[in-house]
């Protein structure tokens, strides 16, 4: 039987963008009520997170979790969206020259907390405007930096002009953009060849569900993780049955000992996710009341 409420791991193949994804499980599952939490551009593959019916009210528990990427980026070749997909607008031979351990070096140096320039062809809103519709349309948007946070890349493959590597970064990172500055770096240019998104927290591809295998009902079933699963990196709060009327009419009730202040608490009965809260004093107050 397919869950009503839930979140699935998809596995998205190069091509469809996110939305079609969406569209997909939305005609396959007979829901109306499905979003993803963190787009993949057509080009890229991997992990994507889709929640399904009530579900769809916790992305923003989602959309922030770390995630992991295999990338692929070829020496040599810059173009105007930072990646294969986009038109070249430098090349150089000058790769040819770069060592093995400048290469790694310039890589290294993207790893930490730092400010990142989005690519021009990007979905992020400029004067409420998506920045990929303004360079469509020949104009220019200011490209003001965004603090990320990676945290790790293990370079697997020197093979120039190709360089394969495995990256572990925050939320809005672009591994485009990654490619673009170490090939500024090494002043020869550079794009991303290939993506591949491995994991989102602490969920893997390896476990998520293709997506021409949709209409296998018990593979959806299998792979469907539970609303209280899909927020266990939230602190929990187990509700006691004499709270349980008042927590489902928005009610405050009562903190055990140990919950976080100004953060997200799941607040469970067993193992069925009741409501996303958030600790006020000595009182958990619900913001979203899912059962």
């Amino acid at each position: 039987m397919i869950p009503a409420s839930g979140v699935l791991p998809i596995d998205k193949p190069e091509g469809p963008t996110s939305h079609d994804v969406v569209a997909a499980v939305r005609q396959a599952l007979g829901i109306r009520q499905v979003g993803h939490t963190g787009t993949l551009d057509p080009f890229a593959s991997g992990l994507l997170l889709v929640c399904v019916g009530s579900a769809t009210r916790l992305a923003e528990y989602l959309v922030g979790l770390p995630k992991t990427y295999r990338a692929t980026l070829v020496l040599g070749v810059a173009t105007d969206t930072d990646d294969k997909a986009g038109t070249p607008v430098h090349s150089s031979e000058a790769w040819r020259d770069v060592t093995p351990e400048q290469i790694r070096t310039a890589i290294a140096e993207q790893i930490g907390t730092l400010q990142q320039i989005p690519p021009a062809y990007s979905a992020k809103k400029v004067a409420g405007k998506r920045m990929y519709a303004v360079a469509r349309q020949g104009g220019e948007v200011e490209r003001t930096p965004a603090t990320v946070t990676i945290h790790g890349i293990d370079v697997l493959r020197i093979a120039p002009p190709e360089v394969e590597f495995e990256v572990a970064c925050s939320k809005g990172t672009y591994i485009r953009a990654i490619a673009r500055d170490v090939g500024e770096a090494l002043a020869v240019g550079a794009h991303l060849a290939a993506l591949r998104r491995t994991g989102v927290g602490s969920w893997k591809v390896d476990d998520a569900l293709p997506l021409d295998t949709l209409g296998d009902a018990e593979a959806i079933a299998r792979a469907c993780i539970s609303p209280a699963n899909a927020v266990s990196h939230l602190p929990v709060l187990q509700v006691e049955p004499a709270h349980l009327e008042n927590l489902s009419r928005g009610g405050r009730i009562p903190a055990s000992s140990g919950i976080p202040e100004n953060t997200p608490v799941a607040l469970r009965s067993g193992e069925t996710l009741l409501a996303i809260g958030e600790r006020i004093g000595t009182a958990v107050q619900p913001r979203k009341v899912l059962a």
